[in-house]
């Protein structure tokens, strides 16, 4: 099938990295770090969430408060990333390979302390 740019949809929401205050993007530098195929399906789902917000399992698991996962699985593990929504953007927080059967508290807990951050304008942000 071609690309018809008259058919092409925009996505309901912006997908943005949180960002420290120094300027680095943990869940960009994350995902860089994974290999090719793994980033293509992990970037396939988040885009899923930027068109079809709201969802709900098996692909987006409300965690607490305002963060949200995504699940990945990917070929022999499972991937996580924490994000929080803000008006029409997704604010991508924190991603991880999971290990346990329940997401960490300390996972959990990160992705709170970078939202609130970011809430408050701590933080610079890019979108993707």
């Amino acid at each position: 099938m071609r690309y018809n740019p008259k058919r092409a949809r925009l996505p309901k929401f912006r997908a943005t990295f949180y960002r420290t205050g120094a300027g680095r993007e943990p869940v960009r530098d994350w995902l860089l770090s994974l290999p090719k195929e793994e980033r293509r399906q992990i970037g396939k789902d988040i885009a899923y969430v930027q068109y079809k917000w709201p969802i709900g399992k098996p692909r987006v698991d409300h965690l607490r408060g305002n963060v949200w996962e995504i699940r990945t699985s990917l070929q022999s593990r499972i991937a996580r990333v924490l994000f929080a929504v803000s008006g029409q953007e997704i604010v991508l927080l924190h991603g991880f390979i999971k290990k346990t059967r329940r997401t960490s508290t300390d996972d959990v807990r990160l992705a709170e302390k970078r939202w609130k951050e970011w809430r408050h304008g701590n933080t610079e942000q890019t979108s993707w």
